[in-house]
């Protein structure tokens, strides 16, 4: 029952995404010559020059080459959750083709465009797939490249796409536009991904290490590292506390640490992806 749940959950978050990515794309970027890159950009820029078939039908097209080397290189379960966003963002494309198009200036709908349809790919790669096309050659890349966030990875791919529709277009404002609406797409993207990931590490510097660090493990539950330290002028040995906590207990750590020592030392800096107890795990097919 609670993986029937789990699964609906899903279905209903790449559907969202994808829903978000077609409308993104077909009331911002196609109706201004603009696209965020990727397969449907190119579908974009073939139907506008041959006049034959649709963005989301040819998307689907394309994706069957593509599909085959997920299935080889990836794996099952990426396949089957990208097969599922394929279809849905090829629906949507070709569904929120005939929604009434909005009067924008091209800027505001790279923006726009942009925001939109990253933060539907982010909800989509979430949930463990994609909607096909370049988002399998990203996740392939990704797997190679470990340490590249997503977005990047994305956002470089997709500069060929811009530039290619400045030449499509006859336009090359058509293409810096373009690039606008890509590097929005892939900081959104980024944002949602990788979200729930941030963390705060804090350095805590005191001479009440032992009873701070009593105090963090008690009423926090985090777990505390103690680094030797030197003080340059005092040449006096101490130990620096090191912890990792959720960035809602972050208020509540410098509260407790002050309220043990006022004069204490604080260094608080942001984390991401943070692994091990408490935190996430570490999945070989993590983003």
């Amino acid at each position: 029952m609670r993986a029937w749940g789990h699964n609906a959950s899903l279905l209903i978050k790449t559907a969202v995404g994808c829903a978000l990515f077609g409308i993104g794309f077909n009331l911002f970027l196609e109706p201004n010559g603009l696209n965020a890159g990727g397969i449907s950009g190119l579908a974009m820029l073939f139907v506008h020059l041959t006049k034959i078939g649709t963005v989301g039908t040819l998307t689907a097209i394309i994706n069957i080459p593509l599909f085959a080397l997920a299935g080889i290189k990836i794996g099952k379960r990426f396949f089957l959750a990208s097969l599922i966003g394929m279809l849905f963002s090829s629906v949507f494309l070709d569904l929120f083709a005939i929604i009434p198009v909005p009067a924008t200036e091209p800027l505001m709908g790279a923006l726009y465009g942009g925001a939109c349809c990253g933060l539907g790919l982010g909800c989509v790669f979430t949930t463990g797939g994609s909607t096909g096309g370049s988002d399998i050659v990203v996740r392939l890349i990704k797997k190679n490249r470990p340490n590249m966030p997503i977005g990047t990875i994305s956002t470089c791919f997709d500069l060929f796409v811009a530039v290619m529709t400045g030449i499509t277009f006859a336009d090359f404002a058509r293409t810096l536009y373009s690039g606008v609406a890509i590097f929005v797409c892939g900081r959104v993207i980024d944002a949602v991904v990788y979200r729930f990931d941030y963390s705060r590490v804090v350095l805590i510097i005191s001479k009440y290490y032992d009873e701070i660090a009593a105090t963090i493990g008690n009423e926090l539950s985090r777990g505390v590292t103690f680094l030797h330290g030197e003080g340059y002028y005092s040449a006096q040995q101490t130990k620096v506390i090191l912890t990792a906590v959720k960035r809602q207990q972050l208020a509540e750590l410098k509260e407790l640490v002050v309220r043990v020592d006022p004069s204490s030392f604080i260094i608080v800096q942001e984390a991401h992806q943070v692994l091990g107890d408490g935190f996430v795990r570490y999945s070989k097919d993590s983003l």
